[in-house]
């Protein structure tokens, strides 16, 4: 298993920069915004796909230090159900797919996005209870109308150009736990999985071992990033929190770098959970934690899961 970083942490960097300090703080791998919401500071695919000498020195960039790119990510809402909204996050998801192919980088990481209400909707919808029966209309509207449909089309597209669709099971976006994310692949196929990110699942309540168990070979890429449950605040505000998060002493969670959420402990048991049903590619460090500057929480980060990652092969049984 590798140790990497998702570099829009290093926005304040170059990207020879940001390559140079992943190096030296002894990570193997890299995941690189492509644009939407991450952006593409260190990755513009307009740039790279028209210019194959600029795509040669992007990877001799990478692979002259010994690094790896692990994924390409373009997160956004391409189902947005404003057009002008919606395009330019399709058309990145495109240009993504292509630039990973030509970049022979298997995994594409995205969100699923979250459509309206109706066709005249002019806003995101996110259904999260089955009453009253409206919401569960539009649940049903949505799989059928727009996030089946839409992800078909874009499973065949990744498939054409030997790319996996990783989904980050995020929150407000139509795929958000491992039953919806497993819908969405029993409907496209195999091309769909997961970008597993534990952080989203404590704060909705799942078991993130027990998730990695879940889902097991559909798990493609994995986020490393903490969540820390306000013990106080959590039992007042309930876990769908709308309060900002730099309001920290009202929200009954934040996100934490790893090991400041959950200790060791766990995540020695989840990089345990990842590798039983066969994950051995790159834990990929994510940094959105307020309480720590992004140098100190990656640092952290860096250490705790230096302690818990396994390097080496899966041995074979040798004492029985």
């Amino acid at each position: 298993m590798k140790l990497g970083v998702f570099t829009p942490l290093f926005y304040d960097r170059s990207l020879e920069e940001t390559l140079d300090h992943v190096k030296e703080s002894g990570l193997d791998a890299v995941e690189i915004g492509c644009g939407a919401y991450p952006g593409n500071k260190h990755c513009n695919p307009d740039l790279l796909l028209e210019d194959e000498s600029a795509r040669r020195a992007f990877q001799q960039a990478v692979v002259s230090r010994g690094l790896m790119i692990s994924a390409l990510s373009a997160h956004g809402n391409p189902l947005h159900p404003r057009k002008e909204v919606a395009r330019p996050f399709h058309e990145v998801l495109e240009k993504t797919i292509r630039l990973a192919e030509l970049l022979e980088v298997p995994v594409v990481n995205c969100f699923s996005g979250c459509p309206g209400d109706s066709e005249n909707a002019q806003n995101p919808n996110w259904p999260v209870v089955a009453w009253p029966d409206d919401f569960r209309e539009i649940l049903e509207w949505q799989w059928k109308e727009k996030i089946i449909p839409y992800w078909k089309e874009m499973g065949r597209f990744a498939e054409e150009h030997h790319v996996r669709l990783a989904f980050e099971m995020h929150g407000g976006f139509s795929v958000h736990n491992p039953p919806t994310l497993l819908r969405l692949r029993e409907a496209v196929g195999e091309v769909i999985g997961a970008n597993f990110d534990p952080s989203h699942l404590f704060w909705q309540g799942i078991d993130p071992i027990l998730a990695v168990r879940h889902l097991g070979p559909a798990i493609f890429h994995v986020h490393a990033k903490d969540t820390m449950m306000d013990p106080v605040s959590a039992r007042i505000v309930g876990v769908l929190d709308t309060t900002p998060y730099d309001q920290v002493m009202r929200r009954s969670w934040i996100f934490r770098s790893v090991g400041y959420g959950h200790d060791y402990k766990f995540w020695k048991d989840f990089v345990a959970a990842l590798r039983t049903v066969g994950y051995d590619y790159v834990l990929s460090i994510e940094h959105e934690d307020i309480l720590f500057s992004s140098e100190e929480g990656f640092q952290k980060a860096v250490a705790t899961l230096k302690e818990a990652i396994a390097v080496g092969p899966l041995p074979k049984v040798w004492w029985a």
